[in-house]
């Protein structure tokens, strides 16, 4: 059944030949093979409907791909920040757990859940700026917005191009502060040699289809602190004390003696909760997807690399136009390619934008722009250290277009003519 399984997508995935104007060139998506398919319908056929083996084979695979002890899978890189930043409010953290009030250091220019959590804790998040042609803020900017009431960092490497974060990881020591590392459009970077998503207490990562590998939705949280890993999964898992997994009984052998709170003596372990936690766990059918997708992570990142830098050379040199770089001393595995609009240009970003969305060239604004400017955000406490001049110059000014592995030569060619048309007939 599998075998046919795997015919079947090789003829329903025939590929069309590419038609410049007609086929859609979409900005970001997954890209599954007869591999991927057979796994979800073994994992149907098997009723792995909750969480099991599949989802411990792909925590422990993917914790061992990205050198941590520990992986947690969740229902989505949303949940995964949620969890992250809540586990730093955990009681079993005495002193050093973040109360409310207490302050984040955050960028203004991202996307909502790497701020979100920080407010649904009851936390106050300090926004800094970005520069431009990284997207990303610097070790200084930090170093700015640190406070008396500043308890912890969590920043998120923008559209896969890591922040300084050796340099913020040696102020968040330096501070006693927490660092968490939304590495969600980031897997596969590195930063001085090593692997972005390694240098804070948390790192998180999302398995939208989007992002680098997909399990339809989902998310993990990873860390090699064994403490901070137990906080996490009790948080995902109801908030209960217990460590075994569903349809595991008595793993400690003495679920029958603990007593905690004011409990009686002897109440069963499985049902007792020590975190005001959520139910945020992934099923084995999302995690048997994972871990097909999974051997294809570095084939993956090899070509988000090459089709970012073939557009990089094809267009250097465009009047007009702000052409993203890398961060020094990293190697991104990108996520998108970045593009701002001069502000004193002769033609707007919207025009640009227009024109590649009616030759089917997908476009996507740099997530939110300033999300102080938004009216989710406009009444939440906050403060702002130094000015957002970038923030809102990439509000008004940038979006990206895509480097994801399924764009050809051919479709990459085509986006880069498409610009520099546009630019030439517009200067």
């Amino acid at each position: 059944m599998l075998d046919e399984t795997a015919k079947y997508h090789m003829d329903a995935r025939a590929e069309e030949p590419f038609v410049p104007g007609v086929t859609e060139i979409w900005p970001s998506g997954a890209v599954l093979d007869e591999t991927d398919r057979a796994a979800l319908v073994e994992a149907a056929l098997e009723m792995r409907i909750a969480a099991g083996p599949s989802s411990r084979r792909f925590e422990s695979r993917f914790a061992r791909k990205l050198g941590h002890r520990k992986a947690h899978l969740t229902n989505s890189g949303s949940s995964a920040n949620l969890l992250a930043m809540t586990a730093f409010t955990s009681h079993l953290l005495e002193e050093r757990r973040l109360r409310p009030q207490d302050e984040v250091i955050t960028v203004a220019a991202g996307f909502p859940t790497t701020v979100n959590p920080i407010l649904q804790n009851g936390l106050v998040p300090v926004f800094v700026d970005v520069e431009l042609g990284t997207y990303n803020t610097t070790a200084a900017r930090v170093a700015e917005a640190i406070g008396p009431r500043t308890r912890a960092i969590m920043i998120a490497h923008a559209l896969g191009n890591p922040f300084e974060v050796a340099e913020i990881a040696q102020l968040a020591a330096d501070h006693d502060l927490f660092l968490i590392e939304d590495n969600c459009d980031a897997v596969g970077s590195t930063y001085d040699g090593k692997l972005t998503g390694t240098f804070g207490d948390l790192t998180t990562v999302s398995f939208y289809p989007a992002h680098h590998l997909t399990t339809g939705e989902g998310g993990c949280v990873l860390t090699s602190n064994l403490a901070l890993a137990r906080i996490v999964e009790s948080l995902r898992d109801w908030g209960r004390d217990c460590w075994c997994e569903p349809g595991e009984t008595n793993k400690c052998l003495k679920r029958f003696q603990y007593q905690m709170g004011t409990l009686p003596e002897g109440y069963d372990h499985k049902y007792i909760f020590s975190h005001v936690g959520y139910n945020l766990k992934a099923t084995d059918i999302q995690a048997a997807l994972g871990l097909t997708q999974l051997d294809k992570l570095d084939a993956f990142c090899a070509a988000r690399r090459r089709n970012w830098q073939r557009l990089r050379d094809g267009l250097e040199g465009t009047p007009h136009l702000l052409l993203p770089r890398a961060t020094e001393r990293s190697d991104p595995s990108w996520f998108g390619f970045a593009l701002t609009v001069d502000p004193e240009a002769p033609f707007s970003r919207g025009a640009l934008v227009d024109f590649l969305e009616s030759r089917k060239i997908g476009t996507r604004r740099l997530f939110a722009g300033n999300l102080t400017r938004h009216p989710a955000y406009i009444d939440q406490p906050h403060r702002v250290v130094g000015d957002l001049t970038n923030s809102d110059i990439v509000t008004e000014q940038t979006f990206w277009i895509g480097v994801y592995p399924a764009l050809t030569e051919e479709m990459l060619d085509y986006v880069i003519s498409s610009v520099t048309e546009f630019v030439e007939k517009h200067s």
